[in-house]
């Protein structure tokens, strides 16, 4: 008897000593929000699996859509950890407002714009999209998809909008469905970035849009000001800038930013 009333306090220490070790690993467990471009789709997807290895801790989701949406959605408090946008222009103004982390945000990658048809589609250039024969192009929602911004923008400095405005232009919610659409042949053309064409072997490519007919393409990331688990946030962040990452966004056609 007296040797348990010995080992009973020595018990009690391993069973505090226990109960903090589980709730110090609970702790450690994170779950990162990612909002992101649509396409960004396969490359931050293999870059997830590549960090969730290094960091088994921590899960990361990823929220892909049009730039503009998530953008707001941001701005309405979505609970998101890190934007990752297809264009400046959402993401600065997150900037303005002090909803991206001041310090935590880089333009990473870029892209370039192309036109594209059904494989069977005769279109040669962007002056064949005025012919009688093309009746659906398909760009996205200029107003929260930029590369439907960067789309109208090149059709502006062509000359081509106003012309065109009496043909069908299907709209859509994000680059993805733009893709989709061509690859079905729903529509005649339609403009995506050079990263989604090259990951359908459905489509034609017809013509690379000149850099001086749009805005640059570069893709601003950064850490959202309210996380709530900022020191996983930065660790993805920066994870997004290694040579690991660097290679994945090269293999998938996108530009680095030096």
């Amino acid at each position: 008897m007296k040797y348990i009333l010995l080992l009973l306090p020595l018990l009690f220490i391993l069973l505090i000593g226990c109960n903090d070790t589980t709730k110090e690993k609970e702790e450690q467990n994170v779950t990162l929000t990612i909002s992101a471009a649509a396409s960004l789709n396969e490359s931050l997807t293999e870059i997830k699996d590549q960090f969730e290895k290094e960091h088994s801790h921590i899960k990361v989701v990823l929220n892909f859509g049009g730039s503009g949406s998530l953008q707001q959605q941001i701005k309405q408090g979505a609970p998101v950890d890190l934007f990752f946008s297809a264009a400046e222009e959402p993401f600065n103004e997150l900037i303005e407002e002090k909803l991206i982390d001041q310090t935590n945000h880089a333009n990473l990658v870029k892209n370039s714009l192309v036109l594209i048809t059904p494989k069977e589609n005769k279109v040669s250039s962007l002056d064949d999209l005025k012919n009688a024969s093309i009746e659906r192009i398909a760009i996205g929602t200029p107003e929260t998809v930029p590369a439907g911004l960067y789309a109208k923008q090149t059709l502006i400095s062509r000359n081509l909008w106003d012309s065109l405005q009496s043909k069908t232009l299907i709209r859509t919610k994000d680059v993805r469905q733009v893709l989709t659409y061509v690859e079905t042949g729903n529509v005649d053309a339609g403009f995506v970035y050079n990263t989604d064409a090259l990951s359908s072997s459905k489509i034609k490519v017809v013509e690379e849009i000149s850099e001086d007919l749009h805005e640059p393409i570069v893709y601003p990331a950064g850490i959202i000001s309210s996380t709530k688990n900022k020191e996983a946030a930065i660790l993805f962040y920066e994870f997004l800038k290694n040579d690991t990452s660097t290679e994945i966004f090269n293999e998938y056609g996108f530009g680095t930013i030096k």
